[in-house]
């Protein structure tokens, strides 16, 4: 399922981010101000990733991608990427088994496995900033 926003000459907005997202729109802004607050960011940014894939929002440090928020249609999704080590944590952990079996499911890449889970309500917040923590610290 692709980005909401799919106009690659127009970047998202914040007025058009809050009335695509709806009600979701604050549980994107508390992992956002998360993020900023426990990870060392050194940029946000939009990234268009072609038609496919449409605009995403993404946070790095100076080295790689610490999270993907990728918006949708009343929701979205954020993404991670893992590496064995981060794998081997979020394993440890008390998160929810649905993600880590998502994870243990997840094809293996040189820059490790990535999971994608949507956020609609409050139920996921706690599991996603665990997962934030263990991107942060590996």
């Amino acid at each position: 399922m692709k980005s909401i926003f799919t106009n690659k000459l127009q970047m998202p907005t914040e007025a058009e981010l809050k009335s695509a997202l709806g009600g979701s729109y604050d549980l994107w802004e508390t992992l956002r101000q998360y993020t900023l607050k426990t990870g060392n960011v050194a940029t946000e940014e939009w990234k268009y990733s072609g038609d496919k894939y449409g605009w995403g929002y993404r946070l790095n440090d100076k080295k790689r991608v610490l999270l993907y928020l990728l918006p949708r249609d009343g929701f979205f999704r954020v993404a991670f990427v893992f590496g064995l080590k981060a794998t081997d944590a979020v394993l440890a952990t008390t998160v929810s088994d649905l993600i880590k079996e998502e994870l243990i499911a997840a094809k293996v890449y040189a820059e490790g496995r990535g999971i994608r889970v949507e956020v609609r309500d409050q139920k996921k917040i706690k599991d996603l900033k665990c997962l934030i923590d263990i991107k942060i610290d590996n």
